[in-house]
């Protein structure tokens, strides 16, 4: 099982470093842009070009001549482009808008021949050949860096280079991967039996899991509000002062809503392990805007990131983290002897199965079907394989023992 961390580090850089990098990030910018102008096409999706090997050999000697680029940071830049290119023609092939990337951030990608890692400094490829930026690192031992890229259990990925235009500074996205001969997260061709954490998103709750435990948005919505309040004031005196003002609280409420899903993510993680739950299961996010349309962007940002971080931490603590289909989990009755499924056994935040009568809250019986989904996928996993042998895998699902009628839970993170 991979274990991936991602540890930030801001550089010290001298004037003559700054020039190089902000030199370099703008000929990568080139390059990203050009691959991407030869990738699209307005036409249609089936002709635009998303086949990085094919896209690499067209353009590599070209861009190479046009820029003073290292080979990788050329490579590097065609295949964010592609990648980027490929995202939107998915979304496009779903009825989606969507236009030709454009790339303006001064954002570039390092991979192990581009970028060298020492304890207090890295040694980076730019177009003035290279530099060595030291860290700005916090007193406090160990930090971030020092666990994960300096640590012999991880090896180094890949890092982003990142410029803030705010604080006029830079920073280094640095990702390791460790990966676990010995059993501290079990291999899914390992011991068939698993106990699965089911949990359902939305706007009300951010999340509810399987064991009756809410995670409620209104104090996240009620800042995200507050934010919005305050940017919408700023803007409107209109001068320079005030422009800054909005940047600075920009990354103020970025900030805050990182922290708050990191701890929402921290305390779901502790449920799964304080129910003894080999596996977290989450419903698909990639429609997820389709299917709430009600939904904010704010609302969208906190179910990806909430997957986000569930997924890199959870490993650490044993366990895994699936995703189901969420086609029809807030309509249909979790009681194992039902399974009833129909349009008319939820309304808004409660759920009555018209057929058998159970009620329960309907994010609380959305979050049982998830698990539920997940259970039944793994087993027809198993009973297929010609691993599994005999005998019948045991996944079970881990519930609440009582019923919830969506008025006493609490929410947990916010308090």
């Amino acid at each position: 099982m991979d274990v991936r961390r991602t540890a930030v580090v801001k550089l010290a850089v001298s004037d003559e470093q700054r020039d190089a990098l902000h030199r370099t990030a703008d000929q990568y910018l080139y390059c990203a842009n050009r691959t991407a102008d030869y990738c699209w096409s307005d036409t249609s999706f089936t002709e635009c070009k998303t086949n990085k090997r094919q896209v690499r050999d067209a353009l590599y000697s070209a861009l190479r001549e046009e820029t003073d680029l290292q080979a990788q940071l050329v490579q590097a830049a065609i295949k964010r482009a592609v990648e980027a290119v490929k995202g939107c023609v998915e979304r496009w092939k779903k009825g989606q808008r969507v236009s030709c990337p454009t790339f303006t951030a001064e954002t570039m990608d390092y991979d192990t021949r581009s970028a060298t890692f020492y304890r207090n400094k890295v040694s980076l490829a730019t177009v003035e050949g290279r530099v060595e930026p030291s860290f700005v690192l916090p007193a406090d031992s160990p930090t971030p860096y020092e666990q994960y890229v300096l640590s012999e259990d991880y090896e180094f990925r890949e890092s982003t280079l990142r410029y803030d235009p705010v604080d006029d500074e830079f920073y280094l996205h640095i990702s390791t991967r460790r990966t676990d001969g010995d059993a501290e997260v079990p291999a899914d061709t390992g011991h068939p039996d698993q106990t699965v954490l089911g949990i359902d998103l939305g706007v009300n709750s951010l999340a509810v899991s399987s064991t009756g435990t809410f995670w409620q948005g209104d104090d996240y919505d009620h800042w995200c509000r507050e934010f919005e309040k305050r940017r919408r004031e700023m803007q409107q005196r209109g001068t320079q002062a005030a422009h800054n003002a909005v940047l600075r609280l920009g990354k103020r409420e970025e900030a805050w809503r990182k922290q708050y899903i990191h701890t929402v993510a921290n305390e779901l993680i502790s449920e799964a392990v304080e129910h003894n739950c080999d596996v977290i299961a989450f419903e698909d996010l990639t429609d997820i805007r389709e299917r709430l349309p009600h939904a904010k962007w704010h609302h969208v940002w906190a179910f990806r990131r909430l997957f986000e971080y569930v997924s890199y931490k959870a490993p650490e603590k044993g366990v895994t983290v699936e995703q189901v289909e969420p086609n029809h989990t807030s309509q249909r009755c979790s009681r194992t002897d039902c399974g009833f499924t129909h349009p008319d056994n939820r309304r808004g935040e409660h759920f009555e199965c018209q057929k058998c009568g159970y009620e329960v809250n309907a994010d609380y019986n959305g979050a049982k079907n998830i698990g539920l989904r997940y259970a039944r996928k793994r087993i027809h996993r198993l009973r297929s394989s010609p691993k599994s042998g005999d005998r019948d895998a045991e996944v079970n699902l881990r519930v609440n023992g009582g019923t919830l009628n969506g008025k006493s839970h609490q929410p947990i993170a916010g308090d």
